[in-house]
């Protein structure tokens, strides 16, 4: 373990000596927290190094002291990148907005994703809101979904990896992963199964594009017409994907 310099450890007490009673309640609650058990697994991963694990495990925990809620997209992109830069400068985000990747790691466009949905799977991977449909023709002709899932192969040329944090299981034991999905296993569906759900009462009317591996369906791309007009990624199988690390931790209540 790398120690720390015995100045900042100087510069932070007396610091501490100046704060309010009520600065020094949140400060004793989040120190609390790293006493209690946690257990960081790093698996095949060229992204994260044992202290970019610990670093990323450790913002994790401190956002479970304050918060019951999973981690959501904005802090996953924000606290990746301060893991990652605490060692080398090597990721930088998005510009706020930015329709295609979500942060670049050495140099390389990455799009990241997360899961914290009820009912989790451990096996097969959902992603609610993949990417916004947008506002062109698409009514009730199958053939709209062609358009679409053009749309789709489109989108995934803006970044070379995805990455998804999945919050596996929640208060006051968490467990959360992070997965690579290969993007050779998306561009699969150019030779999906398309079909419109012309029955629904939804309009635009909803479709599906099955992706398969001989007998095994490997996920189903899902077109919602609902309001949001946006494309899901479900039971995708995390078999074939990569998992790069995972995170182990209790934080009691109160």
């Amino acid at each position: 373990m790398q120690k720390i310099d015995k100045k900042r450890i100087e510069s932070l007490l007396e610091s501490v000596r100046q704060l309010t009673p009520g600065q020094f309640g949140w400060l004793e609650r989040t120190v609390e927290i790293f006493r209690y058990p946690c257990h960081f697994m790093i698996f095949c991963s060229d992204l994260f190094d044992e202290e970019t694990l610990e670093n990323f495990g450790d913002a994790l925990r401190i956002h479970h002291s304050f918060s019951v809620e999973p981690f959501s997209k904005d802090k996953f992109e924000y606290v990746l990148e301060r893991v990652v830069n605490m060692s080398s400068e090597r990721a930088k985000l998005a510009s706020k907005g930015n329709r295609g990747h979500d942060i670049t790691i050495d140099g390389i466009a990455v799009s990241l994703k997360t899961q914290a949905n009820s009912g989790i799977s451990e096996e097969k991977i959902g992603i609610s809101k993949f990417m916004e449909l947008g506002k062109g023709v698409w009514g009730d002709n199958p053939s709209d979904l062609k358009r679409l899932l053009e749309l789709f192969f489109e989108h995934l040329e803006n970044y070379a990896r995805i990455f998804t944090l999945r919050a596996l299981k929640k208060a006051p034991d968490w467990i959360y992963e992070l997965v690579e999905i290969p993007k050779e296993l998306l561009l699969r569906a150019n030779t999906g199964i398309l079909e419109m759900k012309t029955g629904s009462s939804q309009y635009p009317k909803p479709g599906y594009c099955y992706v398969r591996d001989g007998d095994i369906e490997l996920y189903q791309l899902y077109f919602d017409g609902g309001g949001e007009r946006k494309l899901q990624v479900k039971n995708l199988l995390k078999n074939r994907c990569i998992v790069h690390a995972r995170w182990e931790f209790t934080i009691p209540e109160g």
